[in-house]
């Protein structure tokens, strides 16, 4: 045992660490694969990188080649952050989460893309920068750069600092190719030459490759390009496991860049769009569109919440379809309280998950687990499709195109686009402030079905009321 660990040596045994690191990293992907299980999952990854965390600090107290004043600088920037991240948690409303996560995905890429740039700098000065090492280093430049400027992008778009709208100008392509075609060339050019230069080239064309990349991507994708830039993330940090050679940060960032890019496939899928033509852009209006007009002659019928009530207190079976108004409204704890009142009085109550309702991928999922409504209640789209045509009523709350019908015929911009089966249910009630579109800029053909009741209110206010007249109703 004596020889084996005189064989493996400290740093043998902190990289035995980082594995055990990586098999819980693993795991607690696993366990989110089911909402039952995905806060166990969170705490038992959140407890590798802690491990991962002290033992990278244990490995640089016993090799002893930190200075005191980078001892202060990481610290102090541990301490800095670790604030940050949480007055972030403690106090980032939910409908600000996709905000949070595309600055988490920009800090995220920055910081790996740093990493590069320091090792390829350091390796350069030893006379070592050719080979594996200068292959990763370009990748992990360019890729963390990428993410970083377009996660802010991204980030201001949500927020409204920036336009939603997709952001086109004349020679707009042209520009992003020829950045990308630089980008790449200075790289390539870095497998067999060093040079800090080009490297300050490649840093400078992929962050504005970014910003142009995300610019003329529309408010309707935004969930598929926070996806898309998080598996960026994930790719940029696994590069800088290679380029410090930390299995830790190997195996975190593949898991992280493998699953966003299956999820990134998946929330294309549920558009009905390929991920090229997303990047490509020009999808969706944001918030400055004007709405098409409505079916002509066609009536939307306005309902009070008594009649609502009524409608909902005597159904056999309710379908509630949440969208992104009722996270705007932070009006998931009434839908919760609502939901649990009609269960009691014996009606089935489900909700209806559609891929890519509200502004990131899981949107509702989080915001209806956080007021506890059951896990199994939760159903993806493929499953309730089904169930629409045997239910009595469907509470849409804030939903749009996701349940817009427009999206069964051909010649819009949603067309094609899978969506949840709303107007198959015997009795719709749509809640909703105004008539306003949604991301696609398209009126919704639902709200003038004859089946259809429009409840014109917030969503906090109108599950307020809709639960005081339910109670009265079943006492």
């Amino acid at each position: 045992m004596t020889g084996f660990t005189a064989h493996v040596g400290f740093a043998g045994w902190i990289q035995l660490v980082y594995v055990l690191v990586a098999a819980m990293f693993v795991v607690g992907l696993h366990l989110m694969n089911s909402p039952a299980t995905a806060r166990r999952g969170n705490q038992v990854a959140m407890t590798g990188m802690i491990i991962a965390v002290i033992a990278t600090f244990v490995l640089l107290i016993h090799e002893g080649t930190v200075t005191t004043t980078g001892w202060i600088v990481l610290i102090a920037g541990a301490l800095i952050g670790s604030a940050a991240g949480l007055y972030a948690a403690q106090t980032v409303q939910m409908t600000a989460m996709p905000q949070l996560v595309s600055a988490f995905n920009a800090v995220g890429g920055g910081a790996a893309a740093l990493v590069a740039i320091y090792g390829y700098y350091d390796a350069e000065s030893r006379g070592s920068v050719l080979g594996t090492t200068s292959v990763f280093s370009v990748l992990d430049v360019i890729i963390g750069s990428v993410t970083f400027s377009g996660s802010i992008i991204a980030a201001g778009k949500l927020q409204g600092f920036i336009p939603g709208r997709p952001i086109i100008f004349k020679g707009g392509r042209v520009l992003n190719i020829a950045l990308a075609v630089v980008a790449l060339g200075s790289g390539a050019y870095m497998f067999s030459t060093p040079s800090l230069p080009a490297l300050l080239i490649v840093v400078l064309a992929s962050l504005g490759f970014g910003v142009m990349m995300v610019l003329p991507i529309g408010g309707a994708d935004m969930p598929v390009v926070i996806s898309l830039l998080n598996a960026f993330t994930g790719t940029a940090v696994a590069m800088a496991g290679f380029v410090i050679q930390n299995w830790a940060l190997i195996v975190a960032g593949a898991l992280v860049g493998a699953s966003g890019s299956i999820l990134t496939k998946l929330m294309a899928d549920a558009m009905n769009r390929s991920l090229a033509n997303i990047i490509i852009g020009g999808f969706g209006t944001g918030d400055s569109a004007v709405a098409i007009g409505g079916p002509v002659d066609a009536q939307v019928r306005s309902i009070a919440a008594d009649d609502a009530a009524i409608q909902l207190a005597y159904a056999a079976k309710v379908i509630v379809v949440p969208g992104y108004g009722l996270a705007a409204a932070q009006a998931q704890h009434g839908v919760a309280e609502l939901g649990k009142i009609l269960e009691d009085h014996g009606v089935e109550v489900s909700y209806a998950i559609h891929p890519v309702a509200g502004r990131m991928p899981g949107h509702m999922n989080v915001l209806l687990a956080e007021a506890n409504v059951p896990y199994p209640q939760l159903v993806e789209m493929d499953d309730i499709n089904p169930e629409f045509a045997r239910t009595d009523v469907a509470l849409v709350i804030g939903a749009n195109d996701v349940t817009n019908p427009a999206a069964r015929r051909p010649g819009n911009e949603i067309s094609g686009m899978p969506i949840l089966d709303v107007d198959q249910a015997k009795s719709i009630i749509v809640i909703k402030r105004s008539m306003g579109h949604g991301y696609a800029g398209l009126e919704n053909e639902l709200y003038y079905d004859p089946k259809t009741s429009m409840f014109f209110a917030d969503a906090k206010k109108a599950m307020s009321e809709l639960t005081s007249a339910v109670k009265t109703l079943v006492g």
